[in-house]
């Protein structure tokens, strides 16, 4: 089953804070521990005014769960870093606040933005991309209202449609406020709609959900109350009322919940009203507003304390028509306390909502995806802890010190940077960079380097090295990190953003060495596609592996795969497809896919197997239709390199993947490459991986 879902509307005042307390009681009493998020809200962060449907979700069902940890981004937060090209840092705030949530409870029930204040303009787009990354099925609110009255159903097909083409899935609609009179009307409208496999339902507008509280018409008329205020949260407004006529006409008209507005020229009808309030037969009003600047003093003020059945009685300085333009304006909200919206709202939900189909859709509404955003954040999580000590060769170079800032600032991992200590300094200051905590050491200045030095020469005497060349090689940046992760000092390193590879692994090889029963170093690359992660190799190191090494790599790219979270399928590529062709190279793979089943007989391999047979479903059928790994394999071994290199290039640049890697997999400790064209987020995603290699190998 999902463990989440996503309330999201086509537009502002739709009424998701109805649908909000339907869908929490309905996962309530089938899941039990149920937290509530919002990525964007209305409210400032600093204001006084809290969001209204946080508040009253956390208050109704006492949700152990702070206000400041139930929201990511107020609207101008959220703009701000919208208009400043920052989409991707607002995505990893609102990962990361409601990962912390869903942390605390077993299913999160997360509503949508409101379409109001400054990102009302990117909202749609907006809402889509969070459901996307944070693998959460969708539940469509759209204005019923709208529909009823025009009968058209474009904008629940469009509203579906973009969220569709967004990668998410709707797997229900709610048609809220939908005409009680036309509800018969129904299934004629749903008949017109482009997606009539789509289950949706209809909640009718009930005139107690829409009438405002008279703490709402306080609050927009910006008034004074006189008397009850007590009261402003439990009555509310079913009806307007205006004193124009003689007391004997209005007062016969008046009816139980309604707003009575009195001019200051018409003290009569007040008079009129206070006695049929005291009467034996009171009309329940929910109030009174005086305008035109009438405030009751004196002998007036003296009389209506003694009115029995008081309601609040509120003074504006505008004219009648202005207060009653002004309240038929209100978008009546459902308030924390306000019992009788609650329970209506609840009972309307639970009779026109089968609650048991909606639970069964969303069982199957889990949809998989692994977005690049999901799992780079992912990565980081991991790595956060245990935290492990990530030495960087290259401390000198800028991309560096901006990655080591993110890295020390986000806790991945605590941080050594290699070089002149001034130098590096001097930059961060330059930059204008907050390394805290950073350990900058300089190879030939460390206490450690003599020993470094000795055992470097005892590693590599019977290769022709001398104490000398030893010292020389030793004072190399490359070398001291990765002598530094031999013994101990650190758990991985990451270079290359100025060095080859070459220059990046030959230390590894010469004394780290491979892991005991395999004979190579190989990599791969993470390969984040709009949906999910896959992993090619090798793409970076070995030109023309043997059988053997084939072999070797798939296994160990296997297990590569298990360490990230992504299920292990290999498919053994060549540019034929089980027995359907011959020759040496088809043959070499063959003889590859034989011996790593041996080697590993639990893993799910198959070759020879051509690309779009290892992930095309359809293909699969038609030529594996009895593979477990056809059409849907997750590791993908090349024959060679030039394959392997130019394919994750191609799938890079022309399906906009995310390349993670090159992951550097068969040593005994772990040592990551970086392209030279790397960016500062590259960096920080391969010390992450370099950090939770380094948890694995522990």
């Amino acid at each position: 089953m999902s463990r989440n879902v996503y309330i999201a509307a086509t537009e502002s005042s739709s009424g998701k804070s109805a649908i909000a307390l339907g869908v929490m009681e309905m996962m309530v009493k089938k899941v039990g521990h149920v937290g509530f998020f919002r990525p964007i809200i209305s409210a400032e962060r600093s204001s006084p005014e809290r969001d209204n449907d946080i508040a009253l979700i956390t208050s109704h069902f006492r949700l152990d769960l702070p206000y400041e940890q139930a929201f990511a981004y107020t609207s101008r937060e959220a703009g701000e870093l919208i208009r400043a090209g920052k989409t991707s840092a607002l995505l990893d705030g609102i990962l990361a606040r409601y990962n912390a949530v869903a942390a605390r409870f077993d299913f999160v029930v997360c509503e949508g933005s409101d379409f109001e204040g400054e990102t009302s303009a990117f909202e749609f787009n907006i809402n889509a991309e969070i459901a996307r990354n944070i693998d959460a099925p969708v539940l469509l609110v759209v204005d019923g209202h709208k529909i009823g009255k025009d009968g058209q159903m474009a904008g629940l097909d469009f509203a579906v449609q973009s969220f569709q083409e967004g990668d998410c899935k709707v797997f229900a609609a709610i048609l809220n406020r939908f005409p009680a009179e036309r509800i018969d009307e129904l299934p004629a409208f749903l008949r017109a709609s482009r997606h009539t496999d789509l289950p949706i339902f209809a909640l009718p507008e009930d005139p107690l959900l829409a009438a405002p509280m008279m703490s709402e018409v306080a609050h927009v008329l910006h008034a004074e109350t006189f008397y009850r205020s007590d009261l402003l949260d439990s009555l509310q407004a079913t009806s307007f009322s205006v004193a124009d006529s003689s007391p004997e006409i209005f007062l016969s008209q008046l009816r139980d919940g309604a707003l009575l507005f009195i001019s200051g020229d018409r003290f009569g009808n007040l008079l009129g009203v206070m006695l049929k309030l005291n009467s034996a037969k009171p009309v329940n009003i929910a109030g009174i507003v005086l305008t035109n600047g009438f405030k009751p003093s004196g002998a007036v003020s003296s009389l209506l304390k003694e009115v029995k059945n008081m309601v609040p009685v509120l003074s504006v300085p505008c004219t009648t028509f202005e207060a009653v333009t002004a309240v038929s304006r209100i978008h009546s909200r459902i308030y924390p306390g306000a019992t009788r919206k609650i329970t209506t709202a609840l009972a309307l939900f639970e009779s026109r909502v089968d609650t048991q189909k909606l639970v069964d859709l969303l069982k199957t509404a889990k949809t998989g995806v692994v977005t690049p955003k999901m799992f780079e954040f992912g990565l980081i999580q991991r790595a956060q802890s245990p935290r492990q000590r990530i030495v960087l060769p290259e401390g000198e170079e800028d991309r560096i010190l901006y990655a080591a800032e993110q890295v020390l600032l986000r806790g991945i991992a605590d941080v050594v940077l290699l070089g002149s200590e001034q130098k590096i300094r001097n930059k961060i200051s330059h930059l204008g960079l907050n390394l805290p905590g950073v350990e900058i050491v300089q190879p030939v200045q460390s206490p450690h380097f003599r020993d470094f030095v000795s055992t470097y020469y005892e590693l590599r005497k019977e290769k022709g090295v001398t104490p000398d060349m030893a010292e020389t090689i030793m004072a190399d940046p490359s070398y001291f990190g990765t002598m530094m992760v031999y013994k101990g000092l650190a758990d991985g390193m990451v270079s290359g953003s100025i060095n080859t590879t070459a220059h990046t692994v030959r230390p590894a090889l010469q004394f780290i060495r491979t892991k005991p029963g395999f004979s190579i170093v190989s990599s791969v690359f993470l390969m984040c596609l709009k949906d999910r992660v896959l992993v090619y190799g090798d793409c970076a190191i070995n030109p023309n592996p043997t059988a053997q090494q084939l072999a070797e790599i798939a296994v160990t790219s296997a297990r590569t795969a298990q360490t990230f979270g992504v299920e292990p399928r290999v498919a053994m590529l060549s540019y034929s497809t089980g027995a359907s062709g011959g020759g040496a190279d088809v043959d070499r793979v063959r003889e590859a896919t034989e011996l790593a089943r041996k080697m590993a007989p639990e893993l799910p391999i198959e070759g020879p197997i051509q690309y779009d047979a290892a992930i095309d479903a359809g293909v699969a059928r038609t030529k594996m239709p009895d593979s477990k790994v056809a059409g849907r394999a997750t590791v993908f071994i090349f024959p060679d390199l030039n394959t392997g290199n130019n394919t994750y290039k191609a799938v890079q640049r022309s399906a906009g993947a995310v390349a993670i890697g090159p992951v550097i997999q068969g040593l005994r400790k772990p040592v990551n490459d970086l392209s030279r064209g790397c960016t500062v987020t590259d960096i920080v995603n391969t010390v992450a991986i370099t950090a939770i290699q380094a948890q694995a190998e522990k």
